[in-house]
């Protein structure tokens, strides 16, 4: 059960850092209206690919970690 509900969360943390940077919602972001600087930085394409980047390699992981279960292999 505890492996389950690990690889469930790192595949729904995966999917929320793959798709959230690219959603309305980064993009009006209330709490960055008070820093101008951060916000930039934050809505720069770059920026948005290496969140997109860490999900994907968090969906991985996941999938590697239930290959590695549902194998026998510890």
């Amino acid at each position: 059960m505890a492996i389950f509900l690990s690889v469930l969360s790192s595949l729904l943390v995966g999917v929320i850092l793959v798709v959230a940077p690219w959603t309305s919602w980064w993009d009006s972001n209330y709490l960055l209206l008070p820093h101008p600087a951060l916000r930039a930085v934050l809505l720069n394409a770059f920026t948005r690919g290496v969140v997109s980047g860490l999900g994907i390699v968090n969906i991985v992981l996941a999938v590697h970690e239930a290959q590695q279960h549902w194998t026998g292999r510890s």
